[in-house]
């Protein structure tokens, strides 16, 4: 990755433009069907990002979204951390897979590892991810199921960077669900998947463009 500014110990990030150099070379890291990496490759086939997927990985080995990823024709690589000694052996290689493939910028796409703060430190607002809820309401695994049995009226998607806790990091982007009487987990998931695919795709694009700001937990774009 090409370092932009040294942001660790900075209480204001201000993000050049574009962020990267375009077209940016992104990193997709998975751990299942992969169908948000699908709304991410889409776009960047289409152009509608200025981006190419350079690496698709997974701690399942044998996740679809890997299948998926390969059917397109790129890079996809499957790693177990049981083989590999564990999870500090399975993030070292994917560190060294990033640098490999000079990815700019890393994406989860259902990634359900969580990633330890030595891996986050090493890539500073260079890590987004998504999430089912509108954070910080329901955090973590399930969000569908939490917000049903909550009761909330409105649900919803988030797009954030990745910082050392769960689902707490400076939120790029949100766009609400109405939670319908009689939704369970399922039907709610089912509706806000698609919104996911629009949102991650828009959200990317919004960073890529550069020119916005960290202050303090709020990202504020131009």
């Amino acid at each position: 990755m090409n370092d932009v500014e040294d942001p660790v110990n900075a209480r204001v990030f201000t993000a050049p433009a574009p962020y990267v150099p375009l077209p940016a070379r992104i990193a997709v890291l998975l751990s299942g069907r992969g169908s948000n990496f699908e709304a991410l490759a889409d776009a960047c086939a289409s152009g509608s990002v200025p981006a190419s997927i350079v690496l698709v990985a997974s701690d399942k080995p044998d996740a679809v979204g890997l299948e998926r990823a390969r059917a397109r024709g790129l890079t996809a690589i499957g790693l177990s951390a049981k083989e590999l000694g564990g999870r500090a052996a399975l993030e070292a290689r994917l560190i060294e897979l990033i640098a490999e493939t000079r990815a700019d910028l890393i994406c989860l796409a259902g990634y359900m590892k969580i990633l330890s703060p030595a891996f986050v430190d090493r890539f500073p607002h260079r890590i987004l991810n998504i999430h089912p809820a509108l954070l910080p309401s329901f955090p973590g695994v399930h969000a569908q199921e939490q917000a049903v049995r909550y009761g909330v009226r409105v649900s919803g998607v988030t797009v954030h960077f990745v910082d050392s806790g769960t689902d707490t990091g400076p939120i790029v982007d949100q766009r609400a669900v109405q939670v319908l009487g009689g939704d369970d987990a399922d039907s709610l998931a089912a509706r806000i998947l698609p919104v996911e695919h629009e949102l991650y795709v828009e959200a990317l694009g919004k960073v890529l463009k550069g020119g916005w700001k960290v202050e303090g937990r709020a990202v504020v774009l131009p």
